[in-house]
């Protein structure tokens, strides 16, 4: 009785042996979830603004520290597994965003208890405070600024996961784009190509929902900040050309060129 065909088959099994196999999954679990903290940390740091170092009177938000980078994981990710692997851990990245954001508006609504305010509670007498008390308005304090940090504006969300998912899939889709176009070849420019524009993508669509719907700027006016915004990404972009040399580089040599190499030629062979 013949054995079942399986994607790869009629490559050489040696390259790719359960041990070799094994590892070669492991970093993609490395990746992906590389991939989904940086995600969700922008999430979660995104509301506090701080000042440009070009220009001290723009505010930026700190998401911009992290989401970059994103871009960069599902390069490395796309280079070594494919369209597929990639476009798997974006939605698996668009599934986990919208797992803490459920947390944290759960962690909004419960009841806040007077022990959470250090003076009180363990670090005092032991005693629950009463609601006259002073210590009841730190209370207070303290869960307004949960809220002012973790309530969420419900058209930034729409904005913020509609651009993520239109962003990162275009950045996927670009980078085999030119892959294909150049066979192979000129990785600089299939990475910063797909990024470049699928930042714009994602400039565009979050700022456009929140500078003409949430707040109702004149066009010209939102235009110009997200110019500056867009420029500000393509800088920290451009730092990840390196990075994508060094991390492809890093990843054939740790998995064995030959092992990246017949996993690919496999992949080619399968129905897109």
């Amino acid at each position: 009785m013949s054995e079942p065909e399986s994607p790869g088959a009629d490559y050489d099994t040696t390259a790719l042996d359960a041990a070799a196999y094994s590892r070669y999954e492991r970093v993609y679990l490395f990746l992906a979830s590389t991939f989904v903290v940086l995600l969700v940390l922008t999430n979660v740091i995104g509301t506090k603004l701080f000042r440009s170092p070009f220009d001290p009177e723009f505010a930026l938000t700190t998401g911009i520290l992290t989401y970059p980078f994103t871009f960069l994981v599902t390069d490395l990710v796309s280079e070594i597994y494919g369209k597929r692997r990639a476009d798997f851990m974006v939605l698996l990245g668009f599934v986990m965003s919208l797992l803490m954001m459920g947390i944290l508006q759960l962690s909004v609504v419960v009841d806040p208890h007077p022990y959470w305010v250090p003076a009180e509670g363990f670090f005092g007498d032991g005693a629950i405070p009463r609601a006259d008390s002073p210590s009841m308005s730190g209370l207070r304090a303290y869960q307004h600024a949960w809220e002012s940090v973790f309530s969420l504006n419900g058209i930034l969300l729409f904005g913020s996961m509609l651009a993520y998912a239109c962003a990162q899939l275009t950045d996927n889709w670009l980078y085999h784009f030119w892959k294909d176009l150049t066979k192979g070849k000129h990785l600089w420019l299939r990475n910063n190509g797909s990024t470049w524009i699928s930042q714009l993508v994602d400039t565009a669509i979050v700022n456009s929902i929140l500078f003409y719907w949430g707040f109702g700027m004149p066009f010209w006016t939102g235009v110009g900040i997200m110019a500056t915004i867009y420029v500000h990404k393509l800088l920290i972009a451009a730092l990840d050309t390196p990075l994508i040399y060094a991390g492809v580089w890093a990843l054939e040599r740790y998995l064995g060129q030959e092992l990246v190499e017949a996993v690919d030629a496999a992949r080619q062979g399968q129905t897109a």
